[in-house]
């Protein structure tokens, strides 16, 4: 654990904290700064590690009790680490939570409020992203999986801090190769066919890229598709599943196996290395699992939340969400809300890496993570999608939503729940608690008013 006199300040973006300056892992440091010594002659940055699934469903993991899906990998994942069991993101859906991880900013900041900022859009060139920061302090770097930042060369990942790139750019991708018909993926900018099941290519290009970085600190950003959809599994996943009768829930069961066989083989490859100490891991789902009319149901579970993918009720917007790095993070759970804006500043005080004051609405998790610092990380928490809205301060949750984003019934609105005691967002306390709608209706409004129109429309790129 960090003594607390080297922990961040409290301030979101870690300024004025030894990070900033000096790379602090181990209780060793101390001595090193003493001597004044600089992190970049004592010892190397750690290694980074995001892994991202999509549409998972809160419920759909063992370290959230789930009994059908063996989920092995990411529960041994959860138990070197801790589960933040109030795990957020910044948008119901797949491409806004990919801006706001790369930027570290509320992706409604910059007009990213949709799928890809519009038709033809992407992640604006004005935003600075996480890579593009660790590439230039060094650091090898690498996209596999999901883009669905921008088709286009200026929004192509290797323009944007990767050195790699192996995936696809869109927002979804068959995961079965066919004899009449290749699976078509970039390595760079360049087409090659893949020939394996396409969560299994993912696993393997990220073990091959922690191979080459060799002694280089690395950032390996691994956005699995799994378990979007199309509903695609191989044949002997989906054996190990006869018992499920629910075809759809049988197909979801086999492709969360994949993307939990293909965590642990990147997690053995990192223990093979003998680097799994120096590696900082981050792992979650971009949304909540689609459950809803409206939305292509994939036989995902949210339960005990309420609410799908598309929403900005819980059950949209809280995943699954683990944090380790073992010898360092002591494992447990944290109850504290935090969100997928917090992996930018947290990376890069770890890595030592100097910002510029008020660059983020994330914060640096570690000092909460260790225990140095109590306390929350966040008093508030935003989300706006299109007309639905949500704020959580505290145990209290104020939201509007809606079937999508656009259309709403006719009851009361918004919302009023206290989630310390109803996850589930089951009892309205609206009528009941008026000074505490108007505080939250206030606060909300004051933070909208700082967001700027979104760019494009809802349904204007593919999910």
């Amino acid at each position: 654990m960090f003594p607390n006199s080297l922990m961040s300040t409290g301030t979101e973006t870690g300024r004025g904290s030894p990070f900033r300056h000096q790379f602090v892992r181990h209780l060793w440091v101390v001595t090193l700064i003493a001597a004044g010594s600089h992190a970049g002659a004592a010892a190397k940055p750690p290694n980074i590690v995001v892994i991202v699934g999509d549409d998972m469903g809160y419920a759909d993991v063992g370290f959230h009790g789930c009994r059908d899906i063996p989920t092995p990998h990411l529960d041994a994942l959860a138990a070197s680490g801790v589960v933040c069991s109030s795990g957020y993101v910044s948008g119901p859906y797949c491409s806004p939570t990919r801006a706001g991880l790369l930027t570290g900013r509320y992706q409604q900041r910059f007009g990213h409020e949709f799928n890809s900022g519009g038709p033809g859009g992407g992640l604006p060139v004005g935003e600075t992203t996480l890579p593009s920061r660790l590439q230039k302090a060094g650091f090898a770097t690498a996209a596999i999986g999901k883009w669905h930042l921008g088709q286009k060369p200026e929004f192509h990942p290797l323009a944007r801090g990767f050195d790699e790139f192996f995936g696809f750019l869109g927002g979804n991708h068959r995961y079965l190769c066919s004899p009449e018909k290749a699976n078509k993926l970039l390595r760079g900018r360049d087409p090659v066919d893949e020939p394996d099941y396409l969560t299994d290519a993912f696993g393997r290009e990220a073990c091959r890229f922690v191979d080459r970085a060799g002694d280089r600190p690395f950032f390996l950003y691994l956005a699995f598709n799994a378990v979007h959809a199309p509903l695609e599994a191989d044949k002997p996943r989906l054996e190990r599943f006869a018992t499920i009768t629910d075809p759809v829930r049988r197909t979801y069961a086999a492709m969360m196996t994949a993307l939990d066989d293909n965590v642990g083989l990147v997690m053995a490859k990192l223990r093979t290395r003998g680097i799994e100490r120096e590696t900082l891991v981050f792992f979650f789902s971009d949304n909540g699992g689609p459950t809803m009319p409206r939305t292509t149901l994939n036989g995902s579970s949210n339960l005990p939340l309420r609410g799908s993918k598309r929403q900005t009720l819980e059950g949209g917007v809280r995943v699954p969400f683990v944090v380790s790095w073992a010898g360092t993070i002591p494992p447990g759970r944290f109850e504290q809300p935090v969100i997928q804006l917090d992996v930018t500043p947290t990376v890069l005080v770890a890595a030592g890496i100097d910002v510029p004051e008020n660059a983020f609405d994330g914060v640096d998790l570690l000092p909460f993570l260790t225990g140095a610092k109590q306390g929350v990380p966040h008093e508030t928490l935003h989300w706006r999608f299109g007309a639905q809205m949500a704020i959580r301060r505290g145990d209290w949750k104020l939201v509007r939503y809606g079937a999508d984003e656009t259309i709403f019934s006719q009851e009361r609105w918004p919302k009023l729940y206290r989630l310390s005691d109803d996850i589930g967002e089951s009892r309205d306390l609206s009528a009941t608690e008026p000074d505490k709608v108007a505080e939250l209706e206030a606060a909300w409004a004051a933070w909208n008013a700082e967001l700027p129109p979104p760019l494009g429309k809802s349904g204007q790129q593919p999910e």
